[in-house]
Order: structure tokens, then C-alpha cells, then sequence
């Protein structure tokens, strides 16, 4: 199946997508209204907005950084994971959502990073809970929200994971302990994002990955591949790769590139296809 990322509402009917995900709250901290025709989609941890406002919400490590935009690999800025308001606040999105649509994508979960957070909540809820690694710690932290969260939706429930495969890295880095979390999740997305696609060995090592991390959970994946502006021989060709590994493919943020790029590959397939008539073996 085929689906879409889109802001615009209209986009989530167009008849390529088996399935059209409406970011309600992205990691901007910009809302919309849940649709009733789309998967709606939360940015939980990443809003930069809320960072913005309140300070005390952004995660720090041990030398007091914060993880916000300004710093370097954050793209966006973050709210910490610990924060029993800002939690709430995401249980009532969800639940709007919910409402709305029975099926829900939780995307941006997690800690932003390995070291985050050392805030006097976090280090006070970890001296007072029952681990003695951080690690540990903030896995189980992370793993409470996805069980509450996916508590709250009564049809689909999808996670966004970090694209790192590689063994421990999603649990050191983010907090995801995925066979913990999978008994709660319907199917997990992994994006991976270029600008080009013109080579793809690198999409499809990390996509195999994928394959051998999840395969013990048996909970399917999808990959999401970014539409805009790429050359449509190339998502065409990035689509074929990432299909061979992934149970669906999702495009972000051109639905006129994506639906091209779909009906380019089915014209290919069909394009492929000799009919003859009964007894014509074509010699």
C-alpha cells in the first residue's frame, strides 16, 4: 500500500493512497484539527513552540545543553519526555485524534539524544524508581508513554522510528526499547529522507536492517520516502527498493510527486505484461 504525509487536508483523499497521515501537531508546534478521513499524526516530543515559550520543558545534559534548534544535529527543539504536563496534553491530542479517527500516528517519541535528559526531574525520578542504569531508565520511561498512548487508540496505531537499525542504537539514542513496545504498535514507519535518491545502496542497507531488527516482533514496517522536489525516475527507482523490504511505502509532503511517481512504477509494471491469445505461444 501507498500513502501519503501531507499538511493539506484535501491531499488525504486523492484515490493513489491506500492512506493519508494529517499532521496535526508537527514538530513546529503548529496544530490543526483532526480529520475524520485521515490518519492523524502527532509530533510528541519535538515542538519547538512549546520550547520556545517554557524553557523548563527542554531536555539538557550533563553540561546544562539544551536540545534545541540552535544546537548542532537538532533540527528542531524538544520538550522532555518526563514532563507530566506536556504528557497530559499529548494524551488529550490523542484522544481528539482518536475521536475523530480511530487510527493514530504517534511520530517523534523519544528522548533527542544520547545523554538527554539530566533535568532536576529526570534525575530526581530516576533516584527514586527502581533502575540503576539510566539507560534502562529511560526506556522504561519511554516505553510507559507508548503503552498509555496506545491505550487511547481504538484502531491503528502507528510509530515513527529514528532511521538506526544497528543493534542498541534506537534504545541508547531515544529510549525505544522496541521489542517492549511492539506488543502496542500495529506497524512502525521508518522515513528515510533524501533531496536526490540517485544511488539507493544506502536505502537499501538500512531498510534490511529494519527487516532483521523487527523481524522477531513481527509487527510490519513501513518506510517513508521524502517526494519533494525528487526527480521522478529516482523516486520511482527508491520506491521499487524500498518495497522489496518494507510492507508499505509512504511519500512526504508532494502529493502530486508521489501520485506521479505511483502511476509512472504501475504503467512500468503493466507496460511489462504480453497478453496473447489461447494457443499463441509466440513463436
Amino acid at each position: 500500500m501507498y500513502g501519503l504525509v501531507t499538511r493539506n487536508a484535501e491531499e488525504v483523499e486523492w484515490s493513489e493512497f491506500g492512506v493519508g497521515f494529517y499532521e496535526v501537531k508537527d514538530v513546529t508546534g503548529r496544530a490543526a484539527e483532526p480529520l475524520p478521513n485521515a490518519t492523524n499524526m502527532i509530533s510528541c516530543f519535538g515542538d519547538t513552540a512549546a520550547a520556545d515559550a517554557d524553557p523548563d520543558l527542554v531536555p539538557i545534559d550533563d553540561d546544562g545543553t539544551p536540545a534545541t534548534r540552535e544546537q548542532q544535529y537538532f533540527d528542531w527543539s524538544y520538550v522532555c519526555p518526563t514532563h507530566r504536563e506536556y504528557r497530559a496534553g499529548l494524551f488529550e491530542i490523542i484522544e481528539d485524534c482518536a475521536t475523530a479517527n480511530a487510527d493514530v500516528r504517534l511520530d517523534d517519541v523519544g528522548f533527542p539524544r544520547e545523554g538527554y535528559c539530566r533535568c532536576d526531574r529526570c534525575d530526581r525520578r530516576f533516584d527514586e524508581g527502581d533502575h540503576d542504569d539510566r539507560v534502562a531508565w529511560r526506556a522504561a520511561e519511554i516505553t510507559d508513554f507508548v503503552v498509555d498512548a496506545a491505550g487511547r487508540v481504538p484502531g491503528t496505531t502507528y510509530l515513527t522510528l529514528y532511521p538506526d537499525p544497528y543493534p542498541e542504537h534506537l534504545y541508547r539514542r531515544s529510549g525505544i526499547d522496541v521489542a517492549a513496545v511492539a506488543d502496542h504498535i500495529d506497524e512502525f514507519v521508518v522515513p528515510l529522507y533524501d533531496s536526490h535518491y540517485a544511488t539507493t545502496y544506502w536505502l537499501e542497507t538500512i531498510a534490511k536492517g529494519f527487516e532483521s531488527l523487527l523481524a522477531p516482533t513481527d509487527t510490519p514496517f513501513a518506510i517513508e520516502l521524502y517526494a519533494v522536489d525528487v526527480d521522478l525516475d529516482d523516486l520511482v527507482h527508491a520506491t521499487e527498493v524500498a518495497e522489496t523490504y518494507a510492507e508499505n511505502v509512504y511519500f512526504g509532503y508532494d502529493a502530486s510527486n508521489a501520485a506521479a511517481a505511483i502511476r509512472r512504477k504501475d504503467a512500468d509494471a503493466r507496460g511489462g505484461v504480453t497478453h496473447r491469445p489461447d494457443g499463441d505461444d509466440g513463436s
